[in-house]
């Protein structure tokens, strides 16, 4: 059952007003499969009104603010945050199926790229350039205008603060779609920003289905940036629609990310991080470790150690904060089940049971394979579920080789103590982030964040976020 809330949250959020839809969406509880809400079934009618609303606010009060006054209102939405961070907890909780521990991360982070990038909005600055004589040349940074956000249910709150809020501070207005399966977040993130003094029609929120408010939203001739965090395929159909504008497009996608240990890794520091960068929110992570790649010498003892990690584990509702929630939905729990069918062939280090008396949720076991040949399916393809595989190498360019093998390129990471080969794999392995002797260096708001290849394109987080949200303009002066 829902909390009370300040909002009803099957109504869409247009121009400051909570408007009730046409139709709506029944939202389901992943931990015990129970009905918990209705949402809104946004359309292209709802995402018309949103975009309008969003035109409107350029060309009234938001468009007016100065940068300082943009980051003011951030700064507060990060305040307000931080007070209702037992209650975003709750939502995120019941609504994605994450442990208590890891909505609660979630909410705290939001707050956090609230405050990054209120303190940034009035810092980003163009530059004079050395030109002609008798010319003054200097560049302006300038928001794209209406920029549209569909956002994924795995990390709802984190990808809101670090598309939205970056937008926002650059002066865009918003049109924000969040997934159908997971946006209660979202909503109250809109509110807490209204109650921050956001001017009317700066942030619009259209729930929906992806095939009918976010299709209308991708290809929208007056949306002038996309943002999108997703399936590859899905990607690609919101690049196609928006391409069709002629409009720029961020894309983080999927990730085979590796973690790659080698003879002299320190394996007390780097177990933590081989298990729960791949198990976090069960598996259910863009840049999730799902390949171990260990080097012969060390891999009975890697393997042995993993698999004490994985049968400690404790799967259940996520209410109860256990270390693996569940699944986000039916559809999702046979996609990983099949995965699991494929693998009927490997070694299995360890599995983690659905324990008796758990509720009927979308649940899944915790599963380590190993050894693994790196071109089968399960080491290639993304499973996106509490799934890894330990693949052994013999070689530094084996190891290369083996983790730049897949189609995705996200994240990866290096244990090892030779300072040379950390310098030659970071410059040699093809992803957008590579940590040395750590995995996800706690969260990052400030480090830039994307991938290469099918995992996408552009960045969030930090200032390169901030430079994605805007637009670049030339001015050249001549005055003799």
């Amino acid at each position: 059952m829902l909390p009370d809330l300040p909002f009803d949250p099957s109504h869409l959020l247009i121009d400051g007003k909570w408007r009730a839809p046409a139709r709506t969406l029944d939202l389901t509880n992943p931990s015990d499969g129970s009905h918990l809400a209705q949402i809104a079934r946004g359309n292209a009618q709802d995402v018309d009104a949103a975009v309008a609303a969003a035109q409107a606010a350029l060309a009234g009060e938001w468009g007016k603010k100065t940068a300082a006054e943009r980051g003011r209102i951030l700064a507060r939405l990060g305040q307000l945050v931080l007070q209702n961070v037992d209650l975003l907890t709750e939502l995120e909780t019941l609504d994605v199926g994450k442990p208590v521990t890891q909505a609660r991360a979630d909410a705290v982070a939001l707050a956090r790229y609230c405050e990054f990038y209120g303190g940034a909005a009035d810092k980003v600055h163009g530059q004079t350039i050395p030109y002609l004589e008798g010319y003054t040349v200097y560049t302006l940074r300038e928001p794209h205008g209406v920029t549209g956000h569909i956002v994924p249910w795995n990390y709802p709150m984190q990808i809101i603060g670090r598309s939205v809020g970056a937008a926002l501070a650059m002066g865009n207005a918003c049109v924000l779609k969040p997934a159908e399966d997971a946006c209660l977040t979202a909503l109250m993130f809109a509110h807490l920003a209204q109650e921050a003094g956001l001017p009317d029609g700066a942030l619009n929120v259209v729930p929906g289905l992806g095939a009918e408010a976010g299709a209308a939203l991708s290809a929208h001739p007056d949306v002038q940036h996309l943002s999108f965090t997703g399936s590859v395929a899905t990607g690609a159909s919101v690049q196609i629609a928006a391409g069709a504008n002629v409009v720029p497009v961020t894309l983080e996608l999927g990730g085979k990310s590796p973690q790659i240990v080698f003879e002299d890794a320190d394996i007390d520091a780097a177990l933590p991080f081989l298990v729960n960068a791949g198990l976090q929110n069960a598996g259910q992570t863009c840049s999730a470790s799902s390949r171990i790649l260990v080097h012969h010498s060390l891999f009975d003892e890697v393997a042995t150690r993993m698999a004490a990690a994985y049968n400690s584990k404790r799967i259940g509702p996520a209410g109860g904060d256990p270390d693996i929630g569940p699944l986000i939905s039916a559809r999702q729990k046979d996609r990983v089940s099949g995965f699991l069918e494929q693998a009927a062939d490997l070694p299995v280090l360890a599995k983690a049971e659905v324990p008796d008396g758990v509720p009927s949720g979308h649940y899944v076991p915790a599963c380590l394979f190993g050894p693994v040949a790196a071109d089968h399916p399960l080491a290639q393809q993304e499973v996106f579920g509490p799934v890894q595989v330990i693949i052994p190498f013999e070689t530094e360019d084996e190891a290369v080789s083996i983790a730049n093998s897949t189609e995705f390129g996200l994240v990866a990471s290096i244990w090892t103590a030779n300072g040379a080969r950390q310098m030659r794999l970071a410059k040699r392995l093809k992803s957008g982030q590579v940590f040395i002797n750590n995995y996800g260096a706690g969260g990052g708001v400030e480090l830039p964040f994307g991938g290469v290849a099918k995992s996408g394109h552009g960045r969030e987080k930090g200032f390169e976020a901030l430079f994605g949200f805007s637009t670049l303009k030339t001015v050249a002066a001549f005055h003799g």
